[in-house]
C-alpha cells in the first residue's frame, strides 16, 4: 500500500503532522463501506518507533545505520493492506529515491509531504524541546545545525519527490484529503503503479547478470576517476557514455564515495535482472541523483 515520506528540518513538526495524517487516514478507513478500504491499516515509522537516539546523527557511521534501520522497516511494512508513513528526517534525496524505488517495486504509489517550517522557527522549537522539562525531544545544537546545513529540500519536478505536498507552519493541518485522493483515489479504488524495468523484481535469468552488474558499474566508476585525473582543477564537468552523461559536482568525487554509491546501487538491483543497456543508464542516473 502507499508510502508517505515525511521530510523537513529537525524539530519542524514532522511527528505532529504525521499524527494528523494517521488520525485522518484511520478515520477515513473506519468510515469506509468498501471491504478493500476497511481492511487497510496505517503504520508510522520514525526514530522513536525504531528506538533510535538523536546522537546517531553525530557520526556518519551511526547515521548510516539509522537510515538502514528505517529503510528495512519501510521495506518490511510495505504491503497490500498497510499505509506506511515514514516520519523521519528523510533529508537526503538519494535516500528518498531508494524508498521511492521500493514502493514502485511493489507497485504502490508514494508521495512526499514536506513540512515547510522556517529554520528560525525550527530553532526556537528545538530550544524549547531541550529546555522545557514538560516536553521531550530536540537535537543537540551541533547536530541541529549540521542537519539543517545538509538538508536537501524535496523538488516536485523529480519523480521520486512527486507528488509533493508542502505544509506551511501556519496551516492547521496537512492537505489530508488531497493526499488520500493521490494515493488511494477519490472513489476509494486502490491505485497501483506499473513498475518499470529498473524496479520490477524478476528471477535472475542470465547466469552472468551479477557479473555484468559488477563489471559495468566498475567501468563507469573507473571512467569518472580517470576523467577527474585528466581535468584537475576543473569545477564540475560531464563524463559521457553514449547518450547519457554523469554530471559531476563542483567538488571532486573520491573513489570511496563512488564505491559506496556503487555498492548501494548493486544492493538495490541485484535481483532485478536489468538488461545490459539498462544497467548502464540506471547507474548513470543513480550517480546523478546522488551528486545533484
Amino acid at each position: 500500500m502507499p508510502l508517505i515520506l515525511v521530510s523537513g528540518y529537525p524539530s519542524s513538526g514532522k511527528t505532529y503532522r504525521s499524527n494528523q495524517l494517521v488520525d485522518f487516514f484511520e478515520s477515513k478507513i473506519k468510515a469506509a463501506t468498501e471491504p478493500h478500504i476497511r481492511r487497510l491499516s496505517v503504520t508510522r515509522i520514525n526514530d522513536q518507533t525504531l528506538g533510535l537516539q538523536r546522537d546517531v546523527y553525530r557520526e556518519a557511521r551511526s547515521e548510516k545505520d539509522a537510515r538502514a534501520a528505517e529503510y528495512s522497516a519501510v521495506k518490511r511494512d510495505l504491503g497490500r493492506d498497510t499505509i506506511v508513513i515514514a516520519d523521519g528526517l528523510n533529508y537526503i534525496k538519494g535516500f528518498r529515491y531508494q524508498l521511492y524505488c521500493e514502493a514502485k517495486a511493489v507497485q504502490t504509489p508514494s508521495c512526499v509531504v514536506h513540512i515547510g517550517t522556517p529554520i528560525d522557527k525550527c530553532k526556537d522549537i528545538n530550544t524549547d524541546l531541550l529546555t522545557n522539562p514538560d516536553r521531550e525531544g530536540g537535537y543537540p545544537s551541533d547536530i541541529f545545525e549540521n542537519l539543517v546545513y545538509r538538508y536537501e529540500e524535496p523538488n516536485g519536478m523529480t519523480r521520486w519527490d512527486s507528488p509533493l505536498f508542502t505544509v506551511p507552519y501556519d496551516d492547521s493541518a496537512p492537505p489530508c484529503e488531497a493526499i488520500w485522493n493521490a494515493l488511494i483515489g477519490s472513489e476509494g479504488e486502490l491505485k497501483k503503479v506499473k513498475p518499470n524495468l529498473a524496479t520490477v523484481m524478476k528471477p535472475v535469468a542470465e547466469s552472468d547478470y551479477l557479473y555484468e552488474l559488477d563489471k559495468i558499474t566498475q567501468e563507469i566508476v573507473a571512467a569518472v576517476i580517470t576523467w577527474q585525473k585528466d581535468h584537475v582543477g576543473e569545477l564540475g564537468g560531464q563524463v559521457t557514455f553514449g547518450d547519457t552523461a554523469v554530471e559531476l559536482p563542483a567538488s571532486p568525487v573520491t573513489l570511496p564515495q563512488l564505491q559506496r554509491i556503487r555498492r548501494q546501487f548493486i544492493s538495490l538491483n541485484r535481483q532485478h535482472n536489468l538488461a545490459k543497456p539498462r544497467i548502464h543508464g540506471s547507474f548513470v542516473e543513480y550517480l546523478n541523483t546522488n551528486f545533484g
